[in-house]
């Protein structure tokens, strides 16, 4: 991944935020070695970002669509308040037993329910409201996951949709690739919908943060 921010001060930045706990130390320790494509967890920098939004939200009920290898799910039980619930989906099998052995590791081995198989399918059986919904799994599936989530955000949630500056290769006419016009469709198409209101963020790979107009 090309960082889009310069990278000393992506440094520092990630230097100047609070050190994540042991258990999210280990998972990144045996990930970074272990599961394909590392550099799709969220690490500390963005770990804590999710955190203080669901903190913020005072959320009770997270959806995640993509858990990798559960970084983010555990980053943001941190932040849940009292009673709060995370439901993860996951569509790889190997990433699914990685992130239920370190949630069950962690303190927070009761608050988050990872749910295998395609996300749009578990979605449509969950009734919502969602305070969160975070979105990191396939770029092509984000306009379709999001469709299917909005009408169950609730009315003060939040849509996060994570790599929406895809490494600036969004920028690139000439990358026509599909992950690439995918993510350029889905950032054009939200910043005229009417029926949200939208910030992208350069938080490490581009974070959109979405909420419902009315």
């Amino acid at each position: 991944m090309t960082d889009i921010v310069e990278p000393s001060l992506e440094a520092y930045a990630t230097e100047h935020t609070t050190a994540p706990p042991d258990y999210l130390e280990a998972l990144a320790g045996e990930l970074l070695v272990t599961l394909d494509h590392p550099h799709m967890m969220v690490g500390r920098l963005e770990g804590r970002y999710l955190e203080m939004l669901v903190f913020a939200l005072a959320a009770t009920s997270v959806l995640e669509v993509g858990t990798f290898g559960g970084y983010s799910a555990l980053a943001m039980a941190a932040g849940l308040a009292p009673g709060g619930r995370i439901v993860t989906c996951e569509i790889a099998p190997e990433h699914a037993a990685f992130a239920r052995r370190h949630i069950a590791a962690s303190p927070f081995a009761d608050r988050i329910e990872v749910i295998e198989g395609p996300a749009l399918d578990t979605i449509a059986t969950l009734p919502g409201p969602f305070d969160l919904v975070f979105l990191d799994a396939d770029k092509a599936g984000y306009r379709a996951y999001y469709e299917a989530v909005l009408p169950k955000l609730a009315p003060r949630g939040l849509i996060a949709a994570d790599n929406t500056l895809w490494s600036g290769r969004i920028l690139d006419p000439a990358d026509t690739t599909t992950d690439t016009v995918a993510l350029r469709q889905f950032n054009d198409f939200l910043a005229t919908d009417p029926r949200v209101v939208v910030v992208q963020t350069t938080v490490r790979d581009g974070v959109t943060l979405v909420r419902r107009a009315d």
